[in-house]
């Protein structure tokens, strides 16, 4: 592969790959509005719980917070040049609930819906579909003084906020998610507290768990009433697909408390209305409190399943059954290459959840909505960031994605995370995901080598679409 006129040329490998993905396949890259907004205090935005977590002590690297972050709110026009000149067909981003409405409920701030409304205006001129996440974890303050996620009460204000974003959008928008990754939301905020609010319980875990379901449940048809006919409503869910590391009797025990905590806990419910057998047992929780008619609500038909994807694990028995997110792994494995977040690069493990949510969840219709790595990245000064690692992780897993659709996954899009580096959560500004580098004092943007490689690659699609 070389470098031409600042854009990769492709492999001839590559270039048979396009081949693989049909026409009108949905290609993106995808971001989070506290993660690249900034703007934290203008146009009548409210508080979040990243803004309190990021300002206490010791959570967050070097107490870096969203405040600035990238800038995306002041520089949202010139990022969506950006995308334009990578071609891309979709872009994923999230409204923040505060700047929508500030004390999480009540009077709507038009400022923060404005924004939106021009975002959306200005991909579409571009030529880009909006894919809407309404909650990318930046639950409003004022709400979890209330209770947050513990609170039942926030599930129906969330479905009163969807609402309101989506009789403003729903006109134009044609993809909403509701909720993303609402395993990390239970789990990193209010299990081990690593996440905001910071909250260390596990049982308290479980039952924001079920709220943050019923939020989805509720929300469906309100954004339903508010959209046009043919627009798709989904959810996005975070998988970790696990492995045995032998054949051992306790090792196969591990491996289905694993995948029911790492992979089942949030999906069961929403396309078989149930948790998993044993879910709560093996966590030494009781199960969530929850009323009659829930799991109707939550088990409603969705038009899609958002699949987020890093990395695996791959489980070693312990001689004691373990709790079920305290079970052993194999890290490091002999041969295998990690990212800088610590997670194993494995892109058959793609292949394989698609896979299984298509023959044994039966869904008929995916998109993959994350899947990216941090590299150490090192701008040259001028115009250049070279990154082969990420190069080779997203051709990896383009080529994974291929493997799924030839076998009869019925998978549509996919979006790299993420468009641009940010706030990585509790890492701060110390990981980089993007495929476009950001100078932070000057909020520069370079184009990556991984971004370059997109590039090329989408405009090879396009000509092989044609």
């Amino acid at each position: 592969m070389s470098n031409i006129d600042g854009i990769q040329s492709l492999s001839l490998q590559d270039v048979d790959m396009v081949k693989a993905f049909p026409r009108g396949f949905l290609w993106g890259a995808a971001t989070a509005s506290y993660q690249i907004e900034g703007a934290a205090y203008e146009d009548g935005r409210g508080l979040s719980i990243w803004d309190e977590f990021a300002a206490t002590p010791g959570k967050v690297h070097q107490g870096e917070n969203g405040e600035i972050a990238s800038d995306h709110y002041h520089l949202m026009p010139a990022d969506v040049e950006l995308m334009e000149h990578l071609g891309l067909g979709g872009y994923r981003f999230s409204i923040a609930w505060p700047r929508i409405l500030p004390q999480g409920r009540g009077t709507v701030n038009v400022k923060g819906l404005d924004f939106y409304d021009r975002l959306v205006d200005t991909l579409l001129l571009k030529g880009i579909q909006p894919f809407v996440t309404l909650y990318h974890w930046d639950l409003p303050l004022a709400l979890e003084k209330e209770g947050g996620w513990v609170n039942r009460g926030t599930a129906h204000a969330f479905a009163e906020y969807a609402e309101i974003v989506a009789r403003r959008l729903g006109d134009r928008v044609r993809a909403w998610i509701t909720l993303n990754e609402p395993w990390c939301s239970a789990y990193l905020g209010y299990g081990v507290g690593t996440h905001a609010p910071g909250m260390q319980n596990r049982q308290v875990a479980v039952q924001v768990g079920h709220h943050l379901l019923l939020a989805h449940g509720l929300a469906l048809p309100r954004i339903r009433a508010n959209i046009t006919p043919t627009a798709l409503v989904g959810t996005t869910l975070n998988f970790t697909p696990v492995y045995p590391a032998d054949e051992r009797v306790e090792t196969a025990r591990d491996l289905e408390c694993a995948d029911k905590f790492m992979n089942r806990w949030f999906l069961d419910p929403l396309i078989r209305g149930s948790y998993p057998d044993g879910l709560f047992d093996a966590m030494s929780v009781i199960p969530p409190s929850t009323q009659e008619g829930d799991f109707s609500i939550i088990a409603a038909p969705i038009d899609f399943l958002g699949v987020n994807n890093y990395e695996r694990r791959v489980v070693l028995g312990a001689p004691i059954p373990p709790l079920a997110d305290e079970y052993e792994s194999v890290s490091p494995i002999p041969g295998s290459t990690y990212t800088e977040m610590g997670w194993e690069v494995y892109p058959q493990a793609m292949t394989d959840l698609l896979l299984r949510l298509h023959r044994e969840y039966g869904i008929a219709s995916l998109f993959v909505t994350e899947n990216g790595s941090a590299f150490h990245d090192s701008w040259d000064g001028n115009g250049h960031v070279r990154d082969p690692q990420r190069v080779a992780y997203l051709r990896e897993h383009v080529q994974a994605i291929a493997s799924a659709l030839q076998q009869g996954v019925p998978l549509r899009g996919y979006f790299t995370w993420s468009l641009m580096d940010n706030f990585e959560w509790a890492e701060g500004y110390s990981k980089r995901f993007g495929i476009v580098y950001i100078d932070y004092p000057t909020q520069r943007r370079i184009i990556k080598d991984s971004g370059r490689w997109y590039e090329a690659f989408l405009a090879a699609f396009r000509r092989a679409s044609s």
